[in-house]
């Protein structure tokens, strides 16, 4: 059913302003929560600790849209002296209510030409509208495993319409769709993968401040600071001529920069609505976009060396968009945040084998020259969608952050972020030290010894997890970086050795027995006591600064509070 007759139907043209109607979710500074227009959320920015939507993934497309709105009422920032402007100023969003009233039109969520993030006339050749589950990413393909509704997707509202309608162009699944009238890639019906929305092919990092103010500021990048290349044709999806079937005629010179591509129109997609809210849809694809290096056009993401790409597409030199592995936590992989190319493990005349956010590459300017103080806390926050099937289903969407100084970040002044790095390495050995532990208590006992081994690995991250995350963030200007590390190898060792002691502890009367078994150079005599020597022996070596080597001591048959605590390990 076209638009008109919808609106004919409900006796009046319908309407749903984005810019005036409450429709973006955020918790306020003092825990309280709201839905907040366009104009409310960027005036009420400071007063604003975050977005808070349906998911985690959906913080990062609508945080992407108000960036994309502000740099568009700046036209910038152009420099990094008008960005301190803005963040000195009390107001610095104010101009977009202006803005805001240009462009108003274009934000009609049910507007009867030109609907927001949307193509008017969409249709199937058989006038098909399909369910919601088909935008709503809690119910991706009809799963319901991310949600409590209990029957799908069947009505939602204009407020949680237009912020899945932003969701989809950012993280759509990809697979084979409908095809539309009208779009030259339709064969038999059909519309066949493209890939999935430009956001799902990236690991998201954003810079997250104490409010929404401070988080759109942080990730505010001015254009001379060489981060991002921008054109003069460079503008957001609302300023371009509105999305017909099929992919634009200008794709070979875009995206034009910033504010093209994070409201990049990956799909084309129309919602079916009636005065009581928007009861389906019809959703293809839209814009294509390649993911090979674009790390001069995309910032919010690190960028790895792949020698596969390299390889296939006969290229000396290819980076992709580094995804997030949600079984790491984030500060595991500190040092892709944070690390610049003197600290990358490529040789000299090599480039460099990963590189950092383009967002982190800002943050670290800005503290180096002096816009932002040195011991300014900022959390990176990542973002990311995993999917299946061959991208067809979402299976797993990740979200989590690490707080650091920026002076972490520091051009010049390298040593605390070496430190931080090195601090990861110092946690990954002491783990595997633990891992190892396990295993060989395990084959002691006459068992496998791979799932106690990657139990160990579970227990051993999650126990430092914590701890780490604390030590970072408490990470100041000036301080001693050999000290700190110290410090962090104390906590470690600590955190470590308690749970070794009780690993030996549960591995009963058989680990103490022992029995023989094959090593590398022969068969030796595994028990606990040889176990926990040899682990004893690995932190010593791999956490040096935490205190002088300690003898291990022979551990007996740890079944109980005192024997454990004869346990040197």
């Amino acid at each position: 059913m076209r638009v008109e007759q919808q609106a004919a139907e409900a006796g009046e043209l319908l309407s749903f302003d984005l810019t005036s109607q409450p429709w973006l979710p955020v918790l306020r500074a003092d825990g309280s929560t709201a839905d907040l227009s366009l104009r409310q959320v960027l005036a009420q920015a400071g007063q604003i600790r975050r977005l808070v939507g349906d998911l985690p993934t959906q913080d990062f497309a609508l945080i992407r849209l108000l960036l994309a709105i502000v740099h568009d009422t700046l036209d910038g920032p152009q420099d990094s002296e008008q960005w301190a402007d803005l963040w000195e100023s009390e107001a610095p969003f104010a101009p977009v209510e202006a803005y805001l009233d240009v462009h108003r039109e274009r934000f009609d969520l049910l507007h009867p030409l030109t609907p927001f993030f949307q193509t008017s006339g969409l249709r199937t050749s058989k006038d098909e509208v399909f369910s919601l589950n088909r935008i709503v990413a809690d119910v991706p393909n009809g799963e319901l495993f991310f949600t409590m509704r209990s029957r799908g997707a069947q009505r939602i509202t204009f407020a949680e319409a237009a912020r899945w309608t932003v969701h989809a162009h950012a993280y759509d699944t990809s697979g084979i769709k409908t095809g539309t009238v009208g779009d030259p890639r339709t064969k038999a019906g059909k519309a066949y993968p493209q890939g999935v929305g430009w956001a799902g092919s990236i690991g998201g990092v954003l810079a997250e401040g104490h409010t929404l103010r401070e988080t759109l500021l942080l990730n505010l990048i001015a254009a001379d600071a060489g981060i991002v290349r921008t054109t003069s044709g460079d503008r957001p999806a609302w300023r371009a001529e509105p999305s017909g079937p099929g992919a634009a005629g200008d794709l070979a010179g875009r995206p034009y920069g910033i504010r093209d591509l994070y409201t990049w129109q990956s799909r084309r997609l129309r919602l079916h609505f009636d005065e009581h809210g928007v009861h389906g849809v019809v959703l293809t694809y839209g814009d294509p976009l390649t993911v090979q290096d674009r790390q001069t056009q995309e910032p919010m993401t690190g960028w790895r060396r792949s020698p596969a790409q390299e390889k296939k597409l006969g290229l000396p030199l290819v980076y992709m968009p580094r995804e997030h592995d949600p079984s790491r936590a984030a500060w595991r992989g500190l040092a892709s945040l944070i690390a610049g190319s003197d600290l990358d493990t490529s040789g000299p005349a090599e480039p460099a084998n990963s590189l950092r956010p383009g967002v982190v590459h800002w943050l670290a300017y800005l503290t180096t020259e002096g816009f932002l103080p040195r011991g300014t806390l900022v959390r990176l926050r990542t973002y990311g969608a995993v999917y299946g099937t061959q991208q067809s289903v979402t299976e797993e969407i990740t979200e989590d952050g690490v707080d650091v100084a920026v002076v972490v970040l520091h051009e010049r002044d390298r040593w605390l972020g070496k430190c931080a790095i090195d601090a990861v390495a110092d946690a990954d050995r002491a783990v595997k030290a633990l891992g190892s532990l396990a295993g060989d208590l395990a084959r002691a006992a006459g068992q496998e010894g791979g799932a106690a081994r990657s139990a160990a690995l579970d227990l051993g991250y999650a126990t430092l997890d914590h701890a780490y995350r604390k030590w970072l963030a408490a990470l100041r200007d000036g301080e001693d970086p050999q000290e700190r590390r110290a410090e962090w190898q104390r906590t470690a060792l600590a955190e470590i050795r308690l749970l070794g002691r009780r690993l030996v502890a549960q591995a009963g009367q058989k680990a103490w027995a022992g029995r023989v078994v094959a090593g590398p150079k022969g068969e030796v005599w595994l028990c606990s006591d040889a176990a926990t020597g040899w682990f004893a022996r690995s932190l010593n070596r791999d956490l040096p600064l935490a205190a002088p080597a300690v003898p291990s001591v022979p551990a007996q048959a740890a079944s109980s509070d005192s024997d454990v605590s004869k346990v040197s390990a």
